[in-house]
């Protein structure tokens, strides 16, 4: 959960790009586009 919280940080306050947050985790865009598209619990 922590790293959900840091990616939609990344997206919504810091207005980083899918890609740019995918290079910083290591993670796959696709995954990074589907969490920040999900409703927050």
């Amino acid at each position: 959960m922590e790293m959900l919280g840091k990616i939609r940080r990344m997206y919504f306050r810091d207005k980083l790009s899918l890609h740019q947050i995918a290079k910083r985790t290591g993670l796959s865009r696709n995954t990074i586009r589907k969490w920040v598209r999900a409703p927050e619990a």
